[in-house]
């Protein structure tokens, strides 16, 4: 019975193992993105980056079809071109840089949807938006393990000034260091990772296993290795759970893993052992804030 529930969809169906792979990978890489995202209070900003990649990979399709090369590299242009054009909007114009992203973000899930109209169907439409991670073949599975691998060893490699940079920018700035290059590091590693997630998940939720994750881990620890940490194992154990339940339920495995990842959350949102609700209720009345 076990067997039948657990482990009989991955030895049975290759597709299952692909995608089994596929989202442990974006699980893995993505934890320490996510985390980063929500100290440097870019959540939403990582919203909009993920629906700028839709005109690029829009544009990519329209070229070459449901080519993985194409689109994904369509993809990551328009997700850095955006990226550092809000920079360059919010430095010369006085604009927020959220505020930039927002107005990216509008025109860019309208941008790609007319230029996939122009000529998809309503059915490949729906595969760049929404993904399917069932259907992840061999070389998106090759580009979302390489991608996790570059992003493991791309923040390893820049965690440090990272982290100084997110909590004491000035500190930087004293020793001659620029901040704003990490900065623009880890905006190349986000956009690879988006583009690496949407193949799977689509672009309206390849954020969901990135970031919610990395929301929920909050919950439980404070330093930033340590999020990574938990954040981890919550992405793995989502993907894992919802690949199972969208098998035997028969539905959709994208919007299930990332529900599964929003049940992390709001767990972690009720009984989490910081600064949520349980540890709040449980503190005397005279220090609740």
């Amino acid at each position: 019975m076990l067997y039948d529930l657990l482990l009989a969809p991955f030895v049975d169906f290759g597709f299952m193992r692909r995608a089994l792979v596929a989202s442990l990978a974006l699980a893995t890489g993505g934890s320490a993105i996510g985390v980063f995202l929500i100290l440097r209070r870019m959540s939403l900003m990582g919203d909009a980056l993920t629906h700028a990649l839709l005109p690029g990979a829009a544009l990519g399709f329209l070229i070459g079809g449901l080519s993985l090369p194409a689109m994904s590299l369509g993809g990551f242009l328009a997700g850095m071109a955006t990226a550092l054009a809000s920079g360059v909007i919010a430095r010369f114009s006085g604009m927020r840089e959220d505020a930039s992203f927002a107005a990216a973000y509008l025109t860019s899930l309208a941008l790609g949807v007319l230029i996939v109209s122009l000529r998809g169907s309503p059915v490949d439409l729906m595969n760049i938006l929404f993904g399917s991670i069932l259907a992840v073949d061999t070389t998106a599975l090759v580009l979302v393990v390489a991608t996790a691998t570059a992003t493991l060893v791309g923040m390893a490699a820049i965690y440090r000034p990272l982290v100084v940079e997110c909590f004491n920018p000035g500190f930087l700035a004293a020793m001659g260091v620029r901040g704003s290059l990490y900065h623009y590091l880890f905006l190349a590693l986000a956009v690879l990772n988006m583009v690496a997630g949407f193949q799977a998940l689509g672009t309206l939720m390849a954020l969901g296993l990135i970031l919610l994750p990395a929301v929920a881990a909050s919950f439980w620890s404070r330093e930033v290795w340590s999020m990574t940490l938990v954040a981890a194992p919550m992405g793995v154990a989502s993907a894992l759970i919802g690949l199972l339940v969208s098998f035997h339920a028969g539905l959709p495995s994208g919007p299930v893993i990332v529900l599964c990842a929003s049940l992390f959350f709001l767990g972690s949102l009720l009984f989490g052992s910081r600064a949520s609700i349980r540890a709040r209720l449980s503190r005397p009345v005279h220090l609740r804030g």
